[in-house]
Order: structure tokens, then sequence, then C-alpha cells
């Protein structure tokens, strides 16, 4: 698990010590993270990992990893794999505890079976439209099925046929008989078995009828001595199904599964529909579910987001009853404060402007003792010589005021090096500036005899001989939104087109040769930074997690 889980006082908890105070759950407490495996995991279930893993280990207790796979037309193992990998990631560990909804198809068959002969649920012959056109609406009771009053055991005899193939998809469906009036829709003979002769992941093509979920769910929490069901608001409607058919089937009400549910994480700038999230891979409007741009944990992952990060921000947004909509900005700052304390700075030039020192030898290399993090600690060398990259940025002609960085006749120190002045402009045919010619005071460096010398302004240099090249992917939000942060409802159209900016001639000082794929950094005055998986030993790749705080920027707005 992870390393420490903390609890911030929330409704769930209270209700859990509420429970145990009244004497139920005395093994002990139970939840799950039953995720269905038709998609990869996003920022949404890392909250509801976070959220039963650390209840289990808070309370003490246990927490299963269940794989809901009662849909083999959307579902591959492609997932499962993918949600392990997240969720270890993430720093929790189910244990023995990986169990699969289709390991209980035999018994949810057996439960089905036992509500036919209680006369609780029944073969219908109507079509999904049918049921739809029958179920009423908010306003309006719903209207009997023809077929709701088969006997016993013309319903058993069905049944067995429908398991049996004997019937085409969507020729029946096995409803629960409850009531077609009730206030709550779900309540009005909720369809709990339908036919599907699809080949499943696991179970291939033992079964051509399979659970629904509201029917499957329940009931896997209920043999596996789930004592808490923690699932998010949409499912609240559907909570008395859940206790009807508890109570249907004689689960001891001391014993039996407690469905409580919490608000949904939605963030500004985001989508977090699984359907949306497949569109965006399948129709090639990303580079797949690991995109850095997308919300998925593997997107987070290869973006340079960091376990610690995420587990934080889902701490200090808290378990909430009713939906809000969270600012994106928390998780950006959760991932800073984390790079803050532990990526290592380093220097790096992303458009590059060369500076000349006309004073210093042309063939002197010197090594400069650097920092490399305010909080733990540690230095490197870096080497110096006479022809260094700036960024273009530090460096205007006609400057205005508060500008301190270099500029005609100016100085700035170069950071962990020599104070230097900007002496000459060279630009090329069309007038852009391609060189500055500047001399260095030679005594400005740490020990020198000016190293107390005061200037304005300090920057970042790679020296040209030395540096490597990289190529850097600046991601930004992947959808244009309203000014609340909000997505519009057709997302595509509102994709943003400059949420990829590739620099390919990029240089970066050579302490980070070699490197591997998952290492942060902070680019000195420039963000945070992950190395990615596309990085070999001849190229190394980039991608900015995000920026820092600029005070230019602010000053210039």
């Amino acid at each position: 698990m992870a390393e420490k889980i903390t609890m911030t006082p929330n409704f769930i908890q209270n209700m859990i010590e509420e429970d145990l105070k009244n004497g139920k759950y005395t093994e002990g407490i139970h939840t799950r993270f039953p995720p269905e495996p038709n998609g990869y995991l996003h920022i949404g279930h890392a909250k509801s990992i976070c959220l039963n893993f650390g209840l289990a280990e808070y309370n003490h207790g246990l927490c299963n990893l269940r794989f809901d796979d009662t849909n083999p037309t959307k579902e591959d193992t492609e997932y499962v794999d993918s949600i392990q990998e997240d969720i270890r990631w993430l720093g929790f560990s189910w244990g023995n505890r990986k169990f699969y909804a289709s390991d209980y198809f035999d018994k949810l068959y057996d439960f089905a079976v036992t509500l036919i002969k209680k006369g609780l649920a029944y073969v219908d012959d109507l079509s999904a439209e049918e049921i739809k056109a029958y179920r009423g609406t908010l306003t309006e009771p719903g209207k009997e099925s023809p077929y709701r009053n088969r006997s016993v055991e013309e319903n058993l005899d069905l049944f067995r046929r429908m398991k049996a193939g004997e019937f085409a998809d969507g020729e029946k469906v096995l409803r629960a008989k409850i009531d077609m009036a009730s206030p709550n829709m779900v309540l009005r003979d909720t369809v709990i078995y339908r036919i599907a002769h699809v080949s499943h992941h696991r179970t291939g093509d033992k079964w051509c009828i399979y659970p629904m979920y509201d029917f499957a769910h329940p009931l896997s929490d209920a043999i596996e001595g789930i004592t808490h069901s923690v699932c998010t608001l949409e499912f609240e409607e559907h909570r008395p199904f859940y206790d009807w058919l508890l109570d249907a089937l004689d689960f001891d009400p001391m014993t039996r599964p407690r469905q409580i549910e919490f608000a949904r994480l939605n963030l500004t700038n985001t989508v977090t529909s699984k359907r949306k999230l497949r569109q965006l891979v399948e129709e090639g409007y990303v580079r797949g579910w690991d995109d850095p741009r997308m919300p998925t944990i593997s997107g987070l992952r290869r973006r340079g987001y960091t376990p610690a990060a995420i587990r934080n921000f889902c701490e200090e947004i808290g378990v909430a009853k009713a939906n809000s909509l969270v600012d994106v900005a928390m998780l950006e700052h959760a991932v800073r404060e984390d790079l803050n304390e532990h990526a290592d700075r380093v220097m790096a030039v992303l458009h590059p402007l060369k500076v000349v020192l006309t004073n210093y030898p042309e063939d002197q290399e010197e090594w400069l003792l650097a920092d490399n993090n305010p909080v733990h600690g540690g230095h490197r060398f870096v080497p110096f010589s006479r022809t260094l990259y700036i960024e273009q940025e530090d460096f205007m002609e006609e400057p205005p005021k508060k500008y301190f960085r270099l500029k005609p006749g100016g100085e700035v120190r170069l950071k962990h090096a020599y104070i230097i002045k900007c002496d000459e402009v060279i630009k090329d045919s069309e007038g852009h500036v391609v060189e500055l010619h500047c001399t260095a005071d030679l005594d400005s460096k740490t020990g020198g005899k000016t190293a107390g010398r005061k200037v304005k302004g300090t920057i970042h240099w790679v020296a040209e001989k030395t540096a490597l090249p990289a190529e850097v992917r600046l991601y930004d939000y992947l959808i244009e939104t309203d000014e609340n942060g909000n997505v519009p409802k057709d997302f595509i159209a509102a994709l943003n087109k400059d949420s990829l900016e590739v620099i390919d001639n990029a240089w970066i000082e050579p302490s980070v040769k070699l490197t591997a794929a998952g290492t942060h950094y902070q680019f000195l005055r420039v963000g945070y930074f992950v190395v990615d998986p596309d990085t070999t030993p001849d190229h190394l790749v980039f991608n900015r997690v995000v920026g820092l705080r600029d005070s230019w920027a602010k000053v210039n707005k």
C-alpha cells in the first residue's frame, strides 16, 4: 500500500464508525475498487482508488480489486492489465484479493433462479424499445409487460433455454418483478439478464447470457463480504434496487454490504467520460490512452505527474456529497509542490540564442559547481566555455522598464557562473538577432574578487561545446473551455489545436546524459519536465509536466 494513508474526516468514514458502533461488520471493514475493464483509468478513478484503499487501511481492513466484467462487447484484457499497472503505480496493493465478476457467473445464475422461484423475476419478450416505452415517465407510472405474470415453471424453463442458447440476442430478457408504478424508475422491473452471443475475455463461449451491472454488482459485493460499497453519485438512484436485491435474497442486514455514494471528480478543462476518451483515442485525436494530454492515469504518468502528487490532490479535494467542479490548477499545484521538493535542477535552453564571450579564452573549459536541489541538497558540475546558448526571451534590444535580463550595454549574471555584459548585437540579413558578443567579468564567479557585485538579473545557459540536443514537448490543455473551465457539449469541436508544441532544437546540460525515462527535472526558470519513454541514448525527449510561475510574465500582462 501507499506509505501512509492519512484520512481527513469525511461523511463516509463517519458512517463506517456509526455502523461499527451499532455492532455491524464485526469481522472488520472491507471495501473494493470495481472498475469495468472497458477502457483505461482516469483521474476520477484515482480519487475512487485512494478513497477505497484509504478507507480500508485507515480502518485496518481490506480492499479488493474486482473487475466488473459483465459486458463482453466492450471489455478487453488490455484494459485489465493497464488497470492493475495504474493501481500499483499509485502505490496501492490488493494482495491476493483480485477477483472478477465473471468468477461468479454460476452463482449469479443461481441467484437469478432463486428470484424466479420466489416469484420475483420473470422472462420478458418485449424488445428494448418496448421495455423503454412501457417504463413510463417521472410523472407517469409504467405499464406492466404482458409477460409479467408467467408462471414460475414457465419462467424457469425459458431462463434455462436462454442459458442454453436457444434464443437470439434481444429476443428475451430476465427482469426483476418489483413495481411498475414506483416513483424510482430503477425499480420498474429492472432488467437483470440479457442474451449476448459474444465471447467473453475470460469465460470464452461458455455463456450466452450475461448479468446486468445493477444485478451483478451488489451480489458480487455480497459474495466477497464487502461491508461498504462506495460509489459515485450517479448510482444513488440505484441504491434502492441494490437493497431490494439483497433483501430478496435474504442477506443478513448486519453483515451485507451498504452502498454509499460520493461526488465524482469533475475537473475544469477536462473530460473524464470513458466514452469520450475512447473516441479521442480511436479517432486519432491523441496518440493513444497514454498521451500526456489525456486525463488517464497512464497519460498523467507519461506527462510526469507523480503518484504522491495525485494522492495529495485527492486528499486535498476531500470527499463531498454534492457534485462540484474542481479547478485543474489544484492538480497542477499538487505536482508542482511534489516536484519542487524532489526534482533536481538542471539548465536547458528551449529557444537558443548564441552568446560569444569575447574575453574568454577560446580553448578553455572549466567545470562550475551547481546546486541540485534546494530542499534535499546535492551538487553537480556544469561545463563552461567561450560560446554559450541563452534563451531568446532573455535578451531584448529595446526592453521596457523592469526588464532585468540582458540588453545592449546591460549586465546579467549567468547562473552558477559569471556576470556578463552585452557589447554587440549580430543580426542576419532579415534583421533577426542571431548572436550576441559579450564580455565576462572573470572575477565575478563564486570566490572571485567581484563575486559579491550585485546585478538585478540572473539567467540560465548551456555551453555550446558540451550541451546535448533534446526534443522538448510542451503540452497544454487538450480542450478549450468557457471562462469557468467547463467543457462544451461538442467537445471535439473544442479541441485545442495548440495543445502540443514540439521543440526539436533545444539544448540541455550534459549531466542528464543516459538518464532514464520517468526521471524528473526542473529546467531552471522554465518548468518541471520528465524524460519521455521515447528517449534513446542518442535522442533525449522531455515532456513538460507543469510550468513555473514567471514574475516577468505577470508584469508583462
